[in-house]
């Protein structure tokens, strides 16, 4: 990746660019847990705007800053003047003469663009509604930890809702050669023009792509299974509907006795035991899963020293 660069979406990354990030990210994590000093981002600044509370996503960043030697600013939308009517472009044009990227967690992915078109410092995507990149390059290179580096000809199943983590994980597979199918009710799928943008990805690397309603065709040889939970921060009044709509579309025994005998499963995070996974799933995945919360460091890590300059 060229320093300077946005993090908006993994389809607008190159296969190189992604590799890039997943070997970053293993020797970033390789110093830290060897405890030597990995100060790229030495003396730089990183604004982070929260619309969107999270636990991970602030801590992971924060850490990730001081671990690279760098200062992370939490901004609240009442820190902010956008919460007061700002059009974001201001906002935009003033945080690039103070700070040396911004992270942003929100809702609207026009937010996003919004502020990428403006900023003249990187943007990293912390998630919005539409994508969730950082934790899809995660999950991917969680998934080499436990499957070996070259992924290609994988089989990743995603159970559950076509929300923002579908989108970004059938990215992330369509870039690296994975084949992804996907299962969830109707009335949830993925946004048809996310599906055909990575449909495109697709043809280049020969990741097959599945869009299907039978959670057991899905899983059927599935390496990997990864879900989330029904309803989504935003979608809370949604719950009650939603659990009865996604009834059949869990992680449990049944549907891993179809997938490989070595099949892993990934959960971002926070889960809903005894709703997308039961509870025995969880805790026999548990090592897989909480690898996979600890990789949001060094995955991010790697992200924000390529945009911010800190790797030559």
């Amino acid at each position: 990746m060229k320093a300077g660069s946005d993090f908006l979406s993994i389809h607008e990354l190159t296969t190189e660019d992604v590799q890039e990030i997943l070997a970053l990210t293993g020797e970033l994590k390789a110093k830290q847990k060897a405890g030597v000093e990995h100060h790229l981002l030495k003396g730089k600044t990183l604004g982070m705007i929260f619309e969107k509370s999270s636990t991970r996503t602030r801590v992971s960043f924060e850490t990730g800053m001081y671990q690279l030697g760098g200062q992370a600013l939490f901004l609240s939308n009442r820190d902010l003047q956008i919460g007061r009517g700002e059009p974001i472009k201001d906002t935009a044009r003033v945080l690039s003469r103070y700070l040396d990227g911004i992270m942003i967690r929100t809702y609207g992915h026009e937010i996003v663009t919004e502020l990428a078109k403006w900023a003249d410092i990187p943007i990293i995507n912390g998630l919005t509604d539409l994508l969730h990149p950082c934790q899809a390059l995660t999950d991917v290179f969680t998934l080499q930890e436990y499957k070996g580096k070259d992924l290609k000809g994988l089989n990743m199943t995603f159970i559950g809702d076509g929300n923002n983590m579908a989108h970004s994980l059938m990215f992330a597979c369509t870039k690296l050669g994975i084949n992804f199918h996907w299962a969830g009710p109707k009335g949830y799928e993925m946004d048809s023009h996310i599906i055909e943008l990575a449909k495109e990805d697709a043809k280049a690397t020969g990741s097959q792509i599945k869009l299907l309603h039978d959670p057991m065709e899905a899983a059927k040889d599935a390496d990997v299974i990864c879900t989330d939970v029904y309803a989504s921060m935003g979608q809370e009044e949604e719950q009650a509907k939603r659990l009865k709509d996604f009834a059949g579309f869990q992680v449990n025994q049944e549907l891993l006795s179809v997938a490989d005998k070595r099949v892993v499963v990934m959960h971002c995070l926070p889960a809903h035991r005894g709703e997308e996974v039961i509870e025995d799933v969880f805790e026999a995945q548990a090592n897989v899963i909480f690898d996979e919360a600890e990789n949001r460091l060094h995955t991010q890590k790697a992200i924000m020293a390529l945009c911010m300059g800190g790797v030559k």
